[in-house]
């Protein structure tokens, strides 16, 4: 049985008139839609948050920097994986590209499977990476709640995550959005010395 490909929409920024239609080419060939095609570094942000395309190709030619530009703008919309399509070999150029934040470079893309790949590959890394991003979200969040508590009841971190795990299986919520609660409140309290109490949150046992 023939692998079902997603069809993803697909932005393409920069480039000769002549590469950028060499690039849709391919991309088209693949079943994908081309969104924002031969978007500039004026245009492309706007492109990238109303397009919401699912994975950028910034080409490469003899303007790197204003690649670089196009890169950052694209990255710091957070809307995409960008793949940068070397038509020059510059390797300053990947490691400038990879500490802004591309996830994949090709040379090229003459060949149609191996930009499918790219693609596959870079989906695959933003997702986790996203993943990730979140589950230190998720660890920074409970961590500050734990502080807190131990701050204001007297008690250890052992106790503090006691009394969080239980406020999450007695509401039935998830221990990271009891965490989330006690920082709102924290936030609220009118005075430093005030107790934390997030939806009915048990004070500790004195003895």
């Amino acid at each position: 049985m023939a692998e079902v490909i997603r069809r993803l929409r697909v932005l393409i920024a920069d480039g000769t008139a002549e590469r950028l239609s060499e690039v849709t080419e391919a991309v088209i060939s693949l079943g994908h839609e081309v969104v924002g095609e031969g978007s500039t570094l004026e245009t492309v942000g706007e492109a990238t948050a109303a397009e919401l395309p699912d994975v950028s190709l910034v080409i490469v030619g003899e303007h790197s920097d204003r690649a670089l530009d196009l890169i950052r703008t694209i990255v710091h919309e957070a809307a995409c994986p960008v793949i940068a399509i070397l038509d020059v070999q510059d390797r300053s150029f990947v490691d400038r590209a990879a500490r802004i934040g591309i996830f994949s470079y090709i040379a090229h893309a003459d060949d149609p499977a191996e930009l499918q790949s790219a693609m596959d590959v870079s989906l695959q890394r933003f997702a986790e990476y996203h993943a990730l991003e979140g589950a230190f979200g998720r660890r920074a969040v409970t961590e500050r709640a734990k502080g807190i508590l131990m701050e204001r009841h007297s008690i250890d971190e052992q106790r503090a995550f006691q009394l969080i795990r239980e406020q999450a299986r007695r509401t039935n919520t998830k221990m990271v959005d009891v965490a989330a609660s006690i920082l709102t409140s924290h936030r609220l309290l009118p005075g430093a010395m005030e107790p934390v109490r997030s939806e009915g949150l048990a004070e500790p046992d004195d003895g």
